[in-house]
């Protein structure tokens, strides 16, 4: 994994106070909730690009399954610390995506976490990856300035 740790290349963010059902025994932001706040991050990111409705989550007929979810946990986050999930499509293949997330604490200053992840175009019904239609490349790079194309012809 090697996500870009430079908060300018990012555009799209999602800001998050832990809350206390967050935190573990050891009053540290369970490891497992770092993965809650990147899939919030990727909700809220198709939303403004215009993939996801304003309300809901309908994708007509459309499917896209997790493949991969990764994380490095750099620092530790803390009950009531505010949180910053930065969050960008970083390369797009033929049926496939890339997001990559750094999360920083505001109140520190300093990147906590750095993850990446990908998501597979799926039909529904074949349960198979389908191509990305073409509305996706043209959506993502009217809205990402730094994007990988790495479609095969």
């Amino acid at each position: 994994m090697k996500p870009t740790k430079n908060k300018s290349d990012f555009k799209n963010y999602y800001d998050v106070v832990v809350t206390f059902d967050k935190v573990d025994m050891l009053h540290i932001v369970n490891n497992a909730v770092y993965f809650n706040y990147f899939e919030q991050a990727r909700i809220k990111y198709a939303k403004d690009i215009g993939f996801l409705p304003e309300k809901g989550i309908s994708l007509d007929g459309t499917t896209f399954y997790m493949v991969r979810n990764e994380i490095n946990y750099l620092k530790a986050a803390l009950f009531e610390d505010r949180l910053r999930v930065y969050t960008r499509i970083a390369y797009i293949k033929n049926s496939s995506f890339g997001f990559e997330h750094i999360i920083e604490n505001l109140d520190k200053g300093i990147i906590i976490a750095e993850g990446t992840g990908v998501l597979a175009h799926v039909d529904p019904v074949l349960k198979k990856s389908v191509p990305l239609p073409e509305e996706f490349y043209q959506k993502v790079l009217g809205y990402e300035h730094k994007v990988e194309i790495l479609k095969s012809k």
